[in-house]
């Protein structure tokens, strides 16, 4: 086991598999000598070859295309993204192209690649650097996508998506990227931690697609979160002294709509928590699928806590969180309904 940060694990993520399989190909904005902007593939062109990882221009529809007629072709594509504010000049490829292209070829074509992107806040990035765009995708049928919260499942999860025939957006929260999020906190300690994170195995290993994990065990209520904000409703939990069961989704689409069942059928209540706007979120749908499978076990109104719906204001970046204060408040509130 080495100890790892979410950089350092997806770095590895990307050398085991462009080692045991040579149709895996990285590429993107500043990938290649430079590593990306967030160094998760620094050492991987002169490992591996500038025809394996190599830097493209700034264009983020062409980066899209060319990885699907890449896939389509027998490759394995993984392209970063250097902030996930910057897919949408790419949207329509993913979601014209990408997420299609197995239905309407009837299977005779499919496009087993990885779009990565560093996504939400913390870094005060502003509004063009810390977006949470993860509901665009969640909503559009044949893709998946993926939010890992640890060094351990990112690594394991990326190699899973790898690996998976179908085209995987892989979301990776900044605030991670560095440290553990102090979850405590509503404002940063610093704003990048240098703090070790937990072990991560050497060579290849996955973590499911479609398996959430509990954080957390309890019985007074069930928290639906991921990434960032598994750490958070963690130390809410913790600060409110509230029996919280903490679920840590891991991937949205395919959803691990069993264990969310089994958690809410136990607890009886529920809180949903993510950094995005709340209006059209992720936890919307998270809400109407506890309401239709769980309605006859609920106590309480489930609740959410998001980000405010605004543009991204960058002045009041910590305010627009979820941090522990408010997800704590929703955790009274539920216990209390």
């Amino acid at each position: 086991m080495a100890r790892m940060t979410m950089i350092e694990a997806i770095r590895d993520a990307h050398a085991v598999k462009m080692a045991e399989d040579d149709n895996v190909v990285v590429f993107g904005e500043d990938v290649g000598y430079f590593g990306g902007v967030f160094r998760c593939t620094a050492g991987l062109q002169e490992r591996f070859g500038k025809n394996r990882c190599f830097d493209a221009p700034i264009n983020e529809s062409g980066i899209v295309g060319t990885a699907i007629g890449m896939a389509a072709y027998g490759l394995r594509p993984v392209v970063e993204m250097q902030f996930a504010d910057y897919v949408y000049p790419a949207y329509d490829q993913i979601v014209s192209e990408a997420a299609r292209l197995r239905y309407r070829s009837a299977s005779d074509f499919t496009a087993p690649m990885v779009v990565r992107m560093p996504t939400g806040g913390g870094i005060f990035g502003g509004q063009t650097h810390s977006q949470s765009p993860e509901a665009l995708f969640t909503h559009v049928a044949g893709l998946k996508t993926v939010v890992p919260s640890n060094p351990y499942d990112a690594k394991g999860l990326l190699i899973a998506a790898i690996e998976d025939n179908d085209p995987v957006i892989f979301l990776e929260p900044k605030r991670l990227y560095n440290g553990p999020f102090d979850g405590h906190h509503d404002r940063p300690v610093t704003p990048w931690s240098k703090h070790p994170l937990g072990e991560v195995p050497e060579g290849r290993y996955t973590v499911p697609l479609g398996k959430g994990v509990v954080r957390r065990e309890g019985a007074g209520v069930t928290v639906l979160a991921y990434g960032t904000m598994v750490h958070v409703a963690i130390a809410a939990a913790e600060m409110v002294g509230i029996d919280a069961e903490i679920l840590d989704l891991r991937t949205l689409v395919p959803l691990d709509l069993d264990l969310i069942r089994q958690s809410v059928e136990k607890t009886g209540r529920c809180v949903v928590v993510h950094e995005a706007t709340l209006t059209s979120g992720f936890g919307a749908e998270l809400c109407a699928l506890v309401e239709e499978t769980c309605f006859y076990h609920l106590e309480a109104p489930i609740l959410r806590v998001a980000g405010w719906d605004t543009p991204y204001p960058h002045a009041q970046e910590w305010d627009y969180f979820p941090g522990p204060a408010r997800v704590g408040a929703a955790l009274r509130q539920v216990m209390e309904g």
